[in-house]
């Protein structure tokens, strides 16, 4: 309680139930930590939200989730609408009570799939068609639906349609997705209903400048309380991303919660926290444990390589988590070469505490004003190592 007690100068955005409180910021970058309110307890920013698409972190139990340090998690409304259907999400009570995940949630509207689905959809200025991956069936996505689905689906972040476009992408069609976008926030703000949510609006503009400038305006005129920066890590190099985070994520306001989408390399994380982000989401943890590469504090290990056959030690010595409590590297190791599923499990147990921990660091170097201290460190570590 005193840590939040002691912060003279918090500012605070509050809409209905929830609640975004700046605790510290760092004198020497844009950097800050705070602490987001929900309906279901708070989490802490810098935040990392494990990505459970279809309504389930891959391979990892609630409770386990919880002792990685996970305060809140990802869903994504077009995969949920597929399976098992947002009828029987909202008859079970709602997202929380039908995954048994008791903490924050926030849901992706589907806009990702609009570029991660391209061979599969139509877009038109209405909305989205998709053929189903599953059976061909057509889907339509249009931003009022969604954001009505997301409301019934109860989480506690919900996030405006949108159009993310690949890169590379020439200047026109970039334009077309940012009006749309626009266009679709408008009417997600106007058809949303419940304020115990928050709902985010997502800046587009691939990698023209111009066009994230409009954007950023037009979602700042309509006061959501939160964004997001959208459009990256979609095909762009990690210098030209870096470039469109430094310059926008500034002017994003300020008392609210700002969102970088979709990127989650630890030399990203902690640049872009210097650049002003507040929460992440990432694939790479699960995606990585279960096909055998750890993230560890001295860089990744691939544990299918013959070197650690008789490696007896933890995956990582300065991790406390459960695999690295437990368990050696040479017997994870074995389990993915027998195919065994406690392999990909363990790893992903892993994974996610590493970047649980990390987050924890960004944290404290922030209230000590040693955040370039440990960009640093994450740079000498993974700074040639992006190869996930």
């Amino acid at each position: 309680m005193a840590v939040w007690c002691c912060i003279a100068s918090a500012a605070n955005y509050v809409s209905g139930k929830m609640e975004f409180e700046i605790l510290h910021t760092d004198s020497n970058s844009n950097g800050r930590t705070g602490v987001v309110r929900t309906a279901h307890g708070e989490f802490r920013t810098p935040a990392f939200m494990p990505v459970g698409t279809r309504g389930t972190v891959k391979g990892i139990v609630p409770d386990l989730l919880k002792q990685t340090g996970s305060e809140i998690i990802l869903g994504n409304t077009y995969h949920l609408i597929l399976r098992p259907g947002v009828d029987v999400i909202e008859q079970a009570g709602g997202l929380h009570k039908f995954t048994g995940w008791d903490g924050s949630i926030l849901t992706d509207s589907g806009g990702f799939q609009v570029f991660s689905l391209a061979q599969l959809r139509k877009i038109d200025d209405e909305g989205v068609s998709f053929s189903s991956h599953i059976d061909g069936q057509v889907i339509r996505l249009e931003p009022a639906e969604v954001t009505r689905i997301q409301n019934r689906l109860g989480a506690d972040i919900i996030m405006a349609f949108d159009e993310c476009p690949p890169w590379p992408v020439d200047f026109e069609k970039a334009k077309e997705a940012v009006e749309r976008t626009i266009r679709w926030a408008k009417i997600c703000k106007e058809v949303h209903e419940r304020d115990e949510q928050w709902l985010f609006g997502i800046v587009q503009g691939s990698l023209f400048t111009e066009l994230r400038d409009i954007c950023v305006q037009e979602l700042v005129a309509l006061d959501f309380p939160g964004y997001a920066l959208g459009g990256l890590s979609v095909g762009e190099s990690a210098e030209l991303r870096k470039k469109i985070v430094d310059e926008f994520a500034p002017k994003l306001p300020a008392d609210k919660p700002r969102y970088l989408m979709g990127v989650g390399m630890p030399i990203d994380i902690v640049d872009s926290v210097a650049s002003g982000i507040d929460m992440f989401d990432c694939v790479l943890p699960t995606r990585n444990g279960r096909n055998g590469y750890a993230f560890t504090s001295s860089g990744p290990v691939k544990l299918r390589n013959e070197q650690y056959k008789f490696d007896f030690g933890p995956i990582d010595a300065n991790c406390s988590c459960y695999c690295c409590r437990k368990f050696s590297r040479a017997y994870v190791r074995h389990l993915f070469l027998v195919g065994e599923m406690l392999g990909p499990i363990l790893l992903s147990i892993h994974n996610v505490s590493f970047f649980q921990k990390l987050m924890n660091d960004i944290r404290q170097s922030i209230k000590e004003n040693k955040l370039s201290e440990l960009v640093e460190k994450v740079h000498n570590v993974w700074e040639d190592r992006r190869d996930c």
